[in-house]
């Protein structure tokens, strides 16, 4: 079943009426001061036409204000980018535990989500995991070619203290890691406690009351609130996971179905769980996602995984037809490449430096113009 959601619009494709021409190829970026890669290499990329961004100086909960987000975009624009996609507006705890207070927070998150419509943004990715946004056991994981890549050790997760696993992430960077606030962290043991008394059943309702409130705002507004899978899609630590799998997007649609309320199609994070198909959950799901992450992993029996390259020989996702099937329904959203190996001895942000994922542009680039060359009997 394809859902009836409007996808962002590829302005390139409609000037030149070209079916699947290009796809709306984006970047993520930290901000000045917070990022090793400058918006200077990123329009080095060939077929970039966007900037992920967000505003993470400010903790979950605020509002944010105008004038930063003007300062923001103006300065994304300035080097011919569109800023039309937010990653992430971070949820407030108080809202995915249901707690009395999470009523000004989400008042805060509606004024945040009118704010970024009066400077062009169209989607805001956004996630509802407790606690953790991404999780992995080694940043800098050495592959044989050399380079290195996030890991996941899924027996040393099970077996781990939060606090160790906290102290390996805060050892692997400078920067500022996106779902590891530091604000977040000095509440760590708060945190436990509090959601030893949520399951499954109760995130979902605290979900479900989170979207009802902000969702006609959004469309009021014109922007889709596009929630991203749990990374990895299972629980760990013993806190409850909910956007995990194909029954997962079943589930969010019955809560709503207001345009606004859309999925992140990610490849990587989904596919982690080699129960889920990327390719069918992308037939089926693609109308539903205004944005989408694609990257590969590599999964071994024993529930391991290795980030890799973007090529699909080098993982265990088939990124040929997830980028074949996102042609064949002419995708409009947005796209990114997703985490990359640091590889040439770039010193960088854990899974976010720029060659990698350069080469995995290019990569998707070539997929899509392959595919786009079949359709109209080029032959190369």
């Amino acid at each position: 079943m394809k859902l009836p959601y409007p996808s962002a619009k590829n302005t390139s494709a409609e000037k030149t009426n070209i079916r699947g021409c290009n796809m709306n190829i984006t970047f993520r970026w930290y901000g000045q001061g917070n990022d090793t890669v400058t918006l200077e290499h990123v329009r080095q990329i060939p077929g970039v036409k966007g900037i992920v961004w967000a505003l993470h100086q400010k903790p979950a909960g605020e509002v944010w204000e105008k004038e930063d987000i003007e300062a923001e975009v103006r300065f994304i624009q300035s080097y011919g980018f569109h800023a039309e996609v937010v990653e992430s507006v971070n949820v407030h705890e108080a809202i995915k535990l249901g707690h009395e207070e999470r009523g000004q927070y989400i008042e805060h998150y509606k004024q945040t989500i009118r704010n970024l419509s009066e400077f062009g943004v169209k989607v805001i990715c956004y996630n509802f995991m407790p606690i953790f946004d991404w999780t992995r056991t080694d940043m800098f994981r050495a592959l044989e070619d050399g380079s290195t890549a996030l890991f996941f050790e899924k027996a040393k997760v099970e077996s781990l203290p939060p606090e160790e696993l906290i102290r390996t992430v805060e050892e692997s960077s400078d920067l500022t890691l996106p779902g590891w606030e530091p604000e977040k962290m000095a509440r760590i043991k708060e945190l436990f406690e509090a959601y030893q008394t949520v399951e499954e059943k109760q995130l979902w309702a605290n979900l479900e009351f989170f979207l009802h409130e902000i969702l006609p705002v959004a469309e009021e507004h014109g922007i889709q609130m596009a929630i991203h899978p749990d990374d990895p899609p299972w629980s760990i630590f013993g806190l409850p996971r909910i956007i995990t799998g194909e029954k997962s997007y079943e589930k969010l649609r019955e809560i709503s179905d207001s345009p606004a309320n859309c999925i992140t199609l990610c490849t990587g994070s989904m596919g982690a769980d080699p129960a889920n198909d990327m390719v069918k959950i992308t037939k089926h799901y693609a109308g539903a996602a205004p944005f989408a992450h694609i990257r590969n992993v590599k999964i071994c029996d024993n529930g391991d995984f290795t980030e890799t390259s973007h090529l699909t020989s080098d993982g265990s996702i088939d990124i040929t037809g997830v980028v074949k099937e996102l042609h064949g329904q002419d995708y409009k959203g947005y796209v990114r490449p997703d985490h990359g190996r640091h590889i040439w001895g770039e010193q960088c942000r854990p899974g976010y430096g720029l060659y990698d994922r350069a080469l995995g542009i290019m990569y998707l680039n070539g997929l899509w113009d392959a595919f786009s060359s079949h359709e109209k009997g080029v032959k190369r």
